[in-house]
């Protein structure tokens, strides 16, 4: 009887290493939280493509919009954890979501399986092309005037344009009207048509609008301009030292997905970062490519657990909620 036992769970054993080692067996689903066009599902689709080449399996791009991201990270959440469901998060989603949704249905440090941070995002601060602020001085004695009669677009409360832009406000003592879509490419496409006045927002989804004077870049919020907008000065050098910010993007997969796949995965995002195509892609539209100490599992951890105890303090202070 023993030693039935011992060869049944030898071939359960078995059996489980067999299907970890023919993961992945069909297409992957990659959840991205906000609507297509974004910076997210960009970056997404770009880091996806390769990806799909080294795991022999499609990643399709699902876009669950809506609740700043949130609501497509809780569906990834709750996937069964079989390597079939991954998400594509960033700064809002797995950092400042906790201190706006005080009924967040997830923990970004304890509820995923992290795979490996994607790209770095750098900050802009834009408005529509005929704004009558024409740079980031003007723009600041403008709000601390006229604030309550501007309106600023953001991808909804939780997102990295809604968070960024909550940080520029309380340093101005701003309070415009906020409108909220549902992703960052429907907010650009109405800042594109005048409808609304400004945003914050990641550098790979303005790269194109700037450079055709579609929308005006003030200021990047980082502590030397980007190489994909040299033109476009610093917050530093607009008068703003104190609004400097960058936003992520990073894969996740559900909690109590084994290593064996997380590790399949991150391989994958790893070989895409390496790529010379999907590394040009990624630095055309200014996104930063994270170092190889950057890339692993245990160093996304690290950065969800610090990004949640920096932007918690921060979006309290400023009465930030999404309630």
């Amino acid at each position: 009887m023993k030693k039935l036992l011992v060869s049944l769970a030898a071939a359960v054993g078995l059996a489980a290493g067999s299907a970890q080692a023919a993961y992945p067996e069909r297409p992957i689903t990659m959840i991205v939280p906000f609507a297509a066009g974004g910076p997210t599902d960009v970056v997404a689709r770009i880091v996806g493509e390769h990806m799909s080449k080294t795991l022999g399996q499609q990643i399709v791009v699902e876009n669950v919009a809506g609740a700043g991201g949130t609501t497509g990270i809780a569906r990834g959440a709750a996937a069964a954890p079989d390597g079939y469901t991954i998400m594509m998060g960033h700064m809002g989603t797995h950092g400042a979501a906790p201190a706006l949704y005080p009924n967040l249905k997830y923990d970004p440090t304890k509820d995923f399986a992290p795979v490996g941070l994607a790209a770095g995002t750098p900050i802009l601060i834009v408005t529509r092309k005929d704004f009558p602020a024409k740079d980031l001085k003007e723009f600041i004695a403008y709000m601390k005037a006229n604030s309550e009669k501007v309106n600023e677009a953001h991808a909804g409360v939780g997102s990295v344009s809604f968070t960024t832009c909550t940080l520029l406000n309380s340093l101005l003592g701003a309070k415009p009207s906020r409108v909220a879509y549902r992703g960052t490419g429907p907010a650009i496409n109405d800042l594109v048509g005048g409808q609304v006045d400004y945003a914050c927002d990641q550098i790979v989804n303005l790269v194109p609008q700037i450079q055709a004077g579609t929308i005006r870049a003030l200021s990047i919020a980082t502590p030397e301009r980007s190489p994909s907008l040299p033109n476009v000065p610093t917050t530093k050098e607009g008068g703003l030292p104190e609004y400097e910010v960058s936003a992520w993007n990073a894969v996740f997969a559900p909690k109590g997905t084994s290593p064996e796949i997380v590790a399949k995965l991150n391989d994958a995002l790893v070989k895409a970062l390496d790529d010379e195509n999907t590394r040009k892609r990624l630095l055309e539209l200014g996104g930063v490519i994270p170092d190889k100490a950057g890339r692993s599992p245990q160093a996304l951890q690290k950065l969800v657990e610090s990004e949640v105890a920096r932007w918690t303090p921060v979006l309290k202070a400023a009465g930030a909620t999404a309630n």
